[in-house]
């Protein structure tokens, strides 16, 4: 029987905080979640594919919802970026059970517990077959870690990004409020940019324009979707240059 052969050699796959919980449950993360999660990306890395991971933090803390209630907003962002590490960590060791070597670096400093972020290191793993999974955001903040998974998808010439939502794809209005929301196929940076799609931030979006990596946005909740994806199959909405688009 003869296999699919993957579309991408190297991806980032970016997930939310909220992607480790349960519906519904009071845990932040959720060790079944996370395991189905870790057999999703095995899933993929069992194909041969390079995959990086960013995760986010949300699940944990949001610093852009504690900076609008008064926090310093500096000091609420490094507290989300180390509520990503937490989350990379629960990831990490999914993965471990499932016998996936996985690294995860940092872009703050954290030597007891993970890797610094060094490009050459992390390209290394990748080509080694190993998972790596990028935390702490960019190390800076009013970043997002959308903005996150942008940089290191060009820092690391990966060939796609995958981000994983709570929706089947970019929509031309919210579709949770408007039941009249129409779904894209496929959508152009320039695009999404101009008629703000709520998916990636503005820098995000202009990241991967500059440097040419497609996104696709899809929807989390489908277990197959992520190696559909990879195997180049519809799924979700891709994001991609103003020719790719048409």
């Amino acid at each position: 029987m003869k296999t699919e052969a993957p579309a991408y050699k190297r991806i980032v796959l970016k997930l939310s905080g909220e992607a480790l919980q349960e519906r519904g449950g009071r845990d932040n993360i959720s060790p079944p979640i996370v395991r189905e999660i870790a057999e999703r990306i095995k899933e993929v890395h069992d194909l041969g594919v390079q995959v990086a991971v960013v995760i986010g933090g949300g699940n944990i803390w949001r610093g852009l919802t504690a900076a609008g209630r008064g926090m310093d907003r500096t000091t609420a962002d490094y507290m989300g970026m180390l509520a990503t590490v937490i989350n990379a960590m629960a990831l990490k060791s999914a993965l471990d059970q499932l016998t996936v070597e996985t690294r995860v670096q940092t872009a703050i400093e954290m030597k007891n517990v993970a890797e610094p972020f060094i490009l050459g290191r992390a390209i290394r793993h990748l080509e080694l077959g190993r998972v790596v999974i990028f935390a702490a955001g960019t190390g800076n903040p009013y970043f997002s870690t959308d903005t996150t998974a942008a940089l290191r998808a060009s820092e690391i010439r990966a060939d796609v990004i995958l981000k994983a939502t709570k929706v089947d794809g970019v929509y031309d209005r919210d579709p949770n409020t408007d039941p009249k929301a129409q779904r894209y196929e496929r959508v152009s940076f320039t695009d999404a940019l101009t008629k703000r799609l709520q998916v990636m931030d503005s820098t995000a979006f202009s990241l991967c324009m500059d440097n040419k990596i497609p996104v696709i946005v899809f929807d989390m909740n489908k277990p197959s979707n992520i190696r559909d994806a990879v195997l180049g199959r519809k799924v979700g909405t891709l994001v991609c240059s103003e020719a790719e688009a048409k």
